[in-house]
């Protein structure tokens, strides 16, 4: 399929995230305050609405789908959703349906996402030590986040482990985070931590590695090889010759990766952010709702894609998050 969404800058929007809930089972530091407050069940799209809003992206061109929240599978009757979406692999248009994951609910949902069509999941996992786990997530528990991998990779799912890095937090944990995922034959993304939300009590800044860091200490122990491999999506890979994994590394701040942004953001409320990084948003759900018809939804599509910017302003080299946006990165989709 010829892709339809084209925008100012001559890029193809191929790769859309949604966000089905903006509820979690955990209150991450970096991504939640700990006592939040959450939308109105009533101003969420439905599942039907969810299914006629991809199946629209899906027409215009959309090959990959990621589910998000908040924690996805925590939205009552998700499934129902998931098994909708799988017709448009079956029919070929969609390339890939993946989620990305805390890990929480995988060992309950783990078969049934896989019979649905994923064959990818990414869970967010920034230590395997337990007490800092439960910190770092306030209400997470480490062994039935790992019962979860554990399930997921029974069923056949493909698990990438995505580790933000925390200065202070997992620095010394690298080496045995490396290493762990070599041993069960997972990929590791490390993910500078981004100025998004109310921050609090939380101190970006004072979190802030930058992974060309990590990479720098990688390189301390394993021969690390460039990769000219994509995915998609914004990460950059490397080889470990010692291990043959691969690295990936997600670098908003220390290098914008906007030049080849292929993607697109929608929440559970209809809003479609064209940049992660940026405040602009169209609001899809009106169109939706205001006719059976998709026509309205697909104009408005179109009339967003052409609003989306070059790229992002995230900078902390001034010593205070430049760029930072006011929503948390629950409301957007991680």
């Amino acid at each position: 399929m010829t892709p339809q969404l084209i925008d100012p800058f001559a890029r193809a929007i191929t790769y859309l995230r949604v966000s089905v809930t903006d509820r979690c089972d955990f209150r991450c530091v970096y991504c939640m305050s700990e006592n939040m407050t959450f939308l109105p069940k009533k101003e969420l799209l439905t599942l039907e609405e969810l299914d006629r809003m991809c199946s629209a992206f899906v027409l215009l061109g959309v090959e990959k789908l990621r589910i998000t929240g908040g924690e996805p599978l925590v939205r009552r009757d998700i499934l129902t959703f998931f098994r909708a979406m799988s017709r448009h692999l079956d029919s070929g248009a969609l390339k890939e349906l993946t989620l990305t994951t805390n890990g929480s609910q995988l060992a309950r949902f783990a078969g049934d996402l896989h019979a649905a069509g994923v064959r990818r999941v990414n869970v967010s996992l920034d230590t395997l030590d337990p007490d800092k786990f439960a910190r770092v997530t306030r209400w997470g528990r480490l062994p039935q986040v790992l019962r979860g991998i554990d399930a997921a990779r029974a069923a056949g799912l493909r698990v990438k482990i995505n580790a933000v890095a925390l200065k202070g937090f997992n620095e010394d944990e690298l080496f045995a985070l490396t290493e762990w995922c070599a041993a069960e034959d997972m990929d590791l993304t490390w993910i500078e931590v981004m100025p998004m939300g109310d921050l609090g009590n939380e101190d970006r800044i004072g979190q802030y590695w930058p992974v060309s860091e990590v990479r720098a200490q990688l390189a301390t122990r394993y021969s690390v090889t460039d990769l000219a491999h994509r995915t998609g999506g914004p990460a950059r890979y490397v080889r470990l010759e010692e291990t043959g994994q691969q690295i990936g590394f997600i670098t908003p701040l220390t290098h914008n990766f906007c030049e080849s942004c292929n993607r697109v953001r929608l929440t559970c409320t209809g809003e479609l952010y064209m940049c992660l990084g940026q405040e602009d948003m169209a609001d899809l759900r009106a169109p939706l709702r205001a006719s059976e018809s998709d026509a309205p939804l697909i104009e408005a599509i179109h009339k967003a894609i052409g609003l989306k910017p070059k790229g992002h302003d995230f900078d902390y080299s001034r010593q205070r998050a430049d760029g930072q946006v006011s929503r948390h990165m629950s409301h957007t989709g991680g």
